[in-house]
């Protein structure tokens, strides 16, 4: 019997190969109870290209103190963070990579954001 975490990660996995054939950078989630990351990582899958977070001070200001990661607006900025610093790093495209996670809540409102900052995927 597989626990919920070998789940998800069985269903990233199958992600992952499928995005490593598009040989185009990822822009990949990870998600906990508190905090939503964002990481654009290089096609060959060496170097991550850009982060953001909402454990990043800058982010945690404008989000109005502590425990306020978990929030859809906390993920909406997070994407449009990420698509701003994906750019800035010259990446226009992206594969989307929701690790494993249902693509609903906060997942969705960080990739809804990120393509209306003007990454494409």
């Amino acid at each position: 019997m597989l626990t919920k975490k070998e789940q998800r990660l069985r269903r990233a996995r199958q992600t992952r190969i499928r995005i490593a054939t598009q040989g185009v950078a990822r822009l990949t989630v990870n998600r906990t109870n508190l905090h939503i990351y964002a990481s654009v990582i290089s096609d060959d899958g060496s170097k991550v290209l850009a982060s953001a977070s909402t454990v990043q001070a800058d982010l945690r200001k404008s989000l109005g103190g502590s425990g306020k990661g978990a929030t859809t607006e906390a993920a909406q900025q997070v994407g449009k963070l990420i698509a701003e610093r994906a750019k800035a790093a010259g990446v226009e495209k992206v594969a989307f990579d929701r690790a494993g996670f249902a693509y609903h809540g906060r997942v969705k409102a960080l990739a809804d954001a990120a393509r209306e900052a003007g990454l494409q995927f």
